[in-house]
């Protein structure tokens, strides 16, 4: 065993590689989808409902997570995977020229959606076998951090590739298919390095087939029966889809208000503007605001913070209202108005993130955590679907002030839920 240790590869060079690889894809089909369509021409209420339905491999991967257990080892799914998401990155590079683009790449999404979901449940768990557990706890924040990189990287650095290209070549969709013809390439390569470096733990083993079938199934069942039996569960679902139910519907429309031209109300920005504004200086404020919440919950724990942290979530919702309104050209200006909200969502979703954890405790944790962010997809979703109608029936403005009304659900729910005094709250050393 201590042999073995020794010659295996230095977390370092995978870990980074391996998160960074898993928030691509999701970023790719929840918003770079978005801002294609947006720059082809496709309305609001198409975009919205299309690109919502993309959620659904996050809602109902608890359901299939068993069979990464059973068919192969986690290191094949993350290679075999990544390869699956480099051929979808081709095939939209292919079809975005064609008549028929907006189907074609829409059924791709799919195909990448549910690989990317499916290399979620491989990545993390291949990561509890490759690490002893203070080795896990030790590398958690980076997991994160590299995660939001590729976040970063998509929303801002993709972006604003696609709105130069745009500018070099005169054309869109010859813009959009280099920037997924640089993101296949990236894929590829990233595949074969993990091929070459990802450790191989003794315990990731493949399942023992058919025999393992029925005692699987059987003890699937138990765990989501568990769960539902919880006390309070009710509550805890409504909150699990309720506490994100603003945001769920400002988020398909934040891209295309910055993008539509200021006399459909929108403030008429450049892809690569909006690339710097929401795609780079949001996300970092997010990042920023999630950190200062973990922090903030460590200090007080979860059931003091919750409310400070609803409201710092909610409130800034309010900018979307003065950027509508006001309509400023100034990508400045824009772009602290976007780093307020997002800095405040960043804080807000810490205590979600936490109440997931706090739900989720008992002996099936791993998978009762699962469940919670198949409610957590299902909460974005749902919301998303309708949200772009509706702005193309009342338009941006009184669509902002309709998200403000909306977070009175989120505030109901949150003062239902019932916290242990002190639980998050970080013991004294």
């Amino acid at each position: 065993m201590t042999a073995q240790r020794s010659t295996a590869p230095n977390p370092w060079a995978w870990i980074p590689s391996l998160y960074f690889a898993q928030g691509i894809p999701y970023v790719v089909v929840m918003t770079l989808s978005v801002i294609l369509y947006k720059n082809m021409g496709v309305n609001n209420t198409d975009i919205a409902l299309y690109t919502s339905w993309l959620y659904l491999p996050w809602v109902i991967k608890p359901l299939w997570s068993p069979l990464i257990e059973l068919f192969s080892t986690k290191r094949v799914w993350i290679v075999a995977l990544q390869f699956a998401v480099g051929t979808a990155l081709a095939c939209v590079a292919l079809t975005i020229p064609g008549p028929g683009y907006f189907k074609m790449t829409l059924a791709v999404f799919w195909l990448m959606a549910f690989a990317s979901a499916s290399h979620d449940i491989a990545a993390d768990g291949f990561y509890m076998l490759a690490l002893p557990e203070h080795s896990q706890a030790a590398f958690v924040g980076v997991r994160s951090t590299f995660y939001r990189l590729a976040n970063i990287g998509g929303q801002g650095g993709l972006v604003y590739l696609a709105g130069e290209m745009q500018e070099r070549t005169g054309s869109m969709q010859t813009a959009w298919s280099i920037v997924f013809a640089v993101l296949t390439a990236l894929f590829v390569a990233m595949a074969l390095y993990h091929w070459l470096v990802l450790p191989r733990p003794a315990s990731d083993v493949r399942g023992s087939g058919h025999a393992k079938v029925g005692e699987l199934s059987q003890e699937f069942i138990q765990v989501f029966a568990e769960f539902f039996k919880k006390p309070g569960i009710l509550v805890v679902l409504g909150f699990l889809l309720l506490y994100r139910f603003p945001e769920a519907q400002l988020l398909k429309l934040a891209t295309p208000f910055l993008l539509d031209k200021t006399e459909l109300g929108g403030l008429g920005l450049s892809t690569k503007a909006v690339g710097i504004a929401y795609g780079t200086v949001g996300l970092t404020a997010l990042t920023l605001g999630g950190l200062l919440g973990g922090w903030v919950i460590s200090r007080v724990g979860l059931k003091r913070a919750l409310w400070p942290l609803i409201l710092l979530m909610h409130v800034p919702n309010a900018v979307f209202v003065f950027l509508a309104v006001a309509q400023p050209q100034d990508v400045v200006i824009v772009s602290a108005a976007l780093a307020v909200e997002q800095f405040g969502y960043g804080l807000g979703f810490t205590a979600y993130l936490m109440y997931m954890i706090l739900v989720a405790d008992g002996p099936h944790k791993t998978a009762h955590y699962a469940i919670c962010t198949g409610f957590m997809a299902l909460g974005m979703m749902l919301p998303g679907m309708w949200s772009g109608w509706l702005q193309q029936q009342i338009g941006y403005l009184p669509f902002f002030v309709w998200v403000l009304v909306a977070t009175i659900p989120s505030f109901a729910m949150a003062a239902l839920i019932k916290i242990p005094e002190g639980f998050g709250k970080r013991s004294p050393v």
